[in-house]
């Protein structure tokens, strides 16, 4: 069967077509530098392409809730560092009180400055983060710290919460967070363990200072009393007392520097998962530069070809055999 004029014209219009369509996908592709835009440039790479993006954007959450974390677990250690000032400064007053002769005028001073002292912890206690309480638990959205009004140091009791000079308004819960699947880590310090001394705490019910710990804040207020009073006996348990507590905030501020570098160390990790993960993504979808840039010098002198070949035949026409 003769192939007529028409069917020629047909032929080289498809073909012409197909290679224009085939020169704009490669322009496409260095253009974007991507050789998997849509599912059909390759059907096979789609399942694994999905699984990858699904776990990149999981790391990345990590990541994101990670680094708010550790943001503020440096900002919380910040008003750790002040309340060791505040302990280290109290002691030095304690100091003063029992070594020198001091009269009534000089003890008002120190044991003014020891009231100050109290405020300031009482300031670091109740410490902010984008409007969130450090060290109230889970109530973060609640002032933990508050002062008793109705103290009276002749009732004071360790064993009763209801007695002490201040009250806490916070929980005993500590806030967790997931750094990689199914592992959960502390990232915050509690108030009542903090400063009470307690690791539990029902506010509904009297509270205990545990063995061995301490109420920094009354432990100021006794310093203060023992330093008006002139106490010489009560200014010595003070000053050991106050060293006790200022222990206690060392303790729990290194807990929470070990947390922090945990978390530390899991956004290292979980960096190096991306990075892995993004290159396993860049198999499937990224285009080789170079070899694309070849593909599409190929198809654009194919083209130019095809472009001269139907030219050529678009001008015959029986007038050139007359």
């Amino acid at each position: 069967m003769k192939a007529t004029q028409e069917t020629t014209y047909r032929m080289l219009g498809s073909r012409l077509n197909d290679v224009a369509l085939q020169l704009e996908e490669l322009r496409r592709i260095g253009a974007t530098g991507k050789k998997l835009n849509v599912p059909s440039d390759n059907p096979a790479s789609i399942r694994p392409v999905l699984n990858t993006r699904k776990q990149i954007s999981n790391v990345d959450r990590y990541l994101e809730t990670m680094g708010k974390s550790l943001d503020t677990m440096q900002a919380t250690d910040g008003h750790l560092n002040h309340v060791e000032n505040i302990m280290q400064r109290a002691k030095e007053i304690m100091t003063n009180a029992i070594n020198g002769s001091l009269n009534d005028a000089d003890r008002t001073v120190l044991a003014d400055e020891l009231v100050q002292m109290r405020r300031e912890l009482l300031d670091a206690a109740n410490g902010t983060v984008d409007g969130k309480h450090l060290f109230a638990g889970y109530r973060e959205d609640t002032r933990p710290f508050v002062e008793n009004p109705a103290y009276d140091p002749d009732l004071y009791d360790p064993g009763d919460s209801t007695t002490w000079p201040v009250f806490y308004q916070g929980d005993e819960n500590a806030t967790s967070l997931e750094i990689t699947p199914g592992e959960l880590i502390q990232v915050n310090l509690t108030g009542n363990e903090l400063f009470f001394g307690t690791t539990t705490w029902d506010p509904n019910n009297p509270n205990s200072i545990e063995a061995g710990r301490y109420d920094l804040f009354a432990e100021l207020t006794r310093a203060e009393e023992a330093i008006r009073t002139n106490d010489p006996a009560a200014m010595q348990q003070s000053m050991a007392d106050l060293e006790g507590a200022a222990e206690q905030n060392r303790r729990l501020r290194s807990k929470l520097g070990n947390l922090a570098n945990r978390v530390a160390t899991a956004m290292d990790y979980q960096q190096g998962v991306r990075i892995d993960l993004k290159q396993i993504l860049s198999r499937y979808e990224d285009a080789d530069a170079i070899e694309t840039f070849n593909a599409i010098v190929q198809q654009e002198t194919a083209f130019q070809a095809a472009l001269n070949v139907t030219a050529k035949v678009s001008r015959l026409s029986i007038l050139d055999y007359l």
